[in-house]
């Protein structure tokens, strides 16, 4: 049955990549999986291993299962209950390889197109990238459904999105011109305006160490706009109420303009929201940041070969 439910759930429907990517993943992973595992067990034992490696039990779910679970639960955030019976092992065997898998996921970084060897995995990381390739960025935040908090428990209200009427963390998504994924990061509470959660990842200090980086913003940019008028382009602002109908037009057409070159941010966004997970997080919000990190990156994998 563990074989059968491996056949299965390692398809591509399954887990979003296809075998060759999956396989180039699992040979990535290895080796900081394994370095984790000796860590985790001689800390365990309290001394360096008395026997050669390999020696002692085996895992009940090998490491190709261990990462084909984990990309199963974020692609389609199965319960752990329902995962462990495919592969005939105990919920907290499939909880546990998750919570292993899940942060070396989010720590791969995202791809850069025409780049195969080079991940980004800062929001400096991108400015200089975009700053060497004369890329102009796009930058847009997004919101997740979270669980909400319980009663009485101190900043609850700090998730309540006002855009949203409910309980959700935002993100902040980098792309280039061609909507492809270079970083998302700037995790915070849903009340907190997009604006706000950027600035506290100091990109007023980068478009100022990066004078030559430009990008492309929404509304709810305008002041990095005002304050990058050279580098920051948000939408123009709406004429006033007797203003003339040439105004009017002219101002819908830049509006228009502006909003095609920067729709690409969305449709990243949206790629993200094809795995269930990003869709309506159901777990632990704390772990929500990883989750997201990890999903995208996975993503970026596949839209750098466009």
């Amino acid at each position: 049955m563990q074989y059968l439910g491996r056949t299965a759930l390692s398809k591509r429907i399954f887990t979003g990549l296809q075998p060759r990517r999956l396989g180039k993943l699992v040979v990535e992973l290895a080796g900081a999986w394994m370095a984790a595992e000796e860590s985790r067990l001689r800390e365990r034992r309290g001394h360096e291993r008395m026997r050669a490696p390999g020696a002692g039990p085996d895992h009940e779910l090998v490491f190709v299962d261990r990462v084909v679970v984990a990309l199963v639960a974020l692609r389609f955030q199965f319960p752990h209950a329902a995962l462990a019976e495919l592969y005939r092992v105990d919920r907290s065997t499939v909880t546990r390889a998750i919570r292993e898998i899940r942060p070396l996921l989010a720590a791969r970084g995202f791809a850069v197109p025409g780049h195969p060897d080079l991940r980004l995995r800062t929001l400096a990381d991108v400015f200089a990238y975009a700053a060497a390739e004369g890329v102009e960025l796009r930058i847009d935040g997004t919101e997740v459904q979270v669980r909400r908090p319980r009663a009485n428990k101190p900043g609850r209200r700090a998730y309540v999105s006002g855009k949203k009427k409910m309980n959700t963390k935002k993100a902040t998504v980098v792309t280039d011109g061609e909507g492809r994924t270079l970083w998302a990061g700037a995790f915070r509470p849903g009340r907190m305006h997009d604006q706000t959660a950027l600035r506290t990842e100091g990109i007023a200090d980068l478009f100022e160490r990066f004078p030559e980086v430009e990008a492309k913003v929404d509304a709810g940019y305008q002041g990095l706009a005002k304050e990058f008028p050279n580098q920051v382009q948000a939408p123009p602002l709406k004429p006033k109420w007797d203003a003339t109908p040439e105004e009017v037009a002219t101002w819908d057409a830049e509006r228009h303009q502006q909003s095609s070159e920067r729709i690409c941010v969305e449709h990243a966004n949206a790629e993200h929201k094809q795995w269930r997970t990003l869709q309506r997080f159901l777990g632990r919000r704390e772990y929500f940041e990883e989750t997201y990190t990890a999903v995208a990156g996975l993503v970026s994998d596949r839209v750098a070969e466009r």
